[in-house]
């Protein structure tokens, strides 16, 4: 990666390997959990729409098919959440930071004061 005129070559860091590596992780995991929950939700909505009859099946007192799926939308979403976060935080967290890094230190090389964004303080750096 290079620094020219203090400041640091973002298409160049976009094509290096490791970033690509990085989108290439992060595309494995949202790609799947999103085709798997929108087809999950869109097979609700349809099952509601049109299989009245199938959603209105009595499971235990008043509480039929149609209310567990809702409730299984819910509970997807928030199990589809903590994959992510453990994946994000085992696999992509630690790239994006080595990535991160070494972009600092070129800033540093170069004699700039400029933070990248995404630093340890949340503070966006000057622009």
């Amino acid at each position: 990666m290079s620094v020219t005129s203090s400041r640091i070559d973002f298409r160049e860091v976009e094509s290096c390997a490791e970033f690509h590596d990085l989108k290439k992780k992060h595309r494995s995991i949202v790609l799947p959990l999103s085709i798997f929950f929108l087809t999950w939700y869109f097979l609700y909505v349809l099952l509601g729409a049109y299989a009245h009859d199938f959603m209105a099946i009595p499971v235990f007192g008043t509480i039929n098919i149609g209310i567990l799926l809702g409730f299984g939308q819910f509970l997807t979403t928030f199990i589809i959440t903590m994959i992510y976060v453990r994946r994000a935080n085992s696999t992509l967290d630690p790239a994006a930071n080595s990535i991160r890094l070494r972009l600092e230190e070129l800033s540093r090389e170069a004699g700039t004061t400029t933070e990248v964004p995404g630093d340890e303080t949340g503070q966006k750096g000057e622009q």
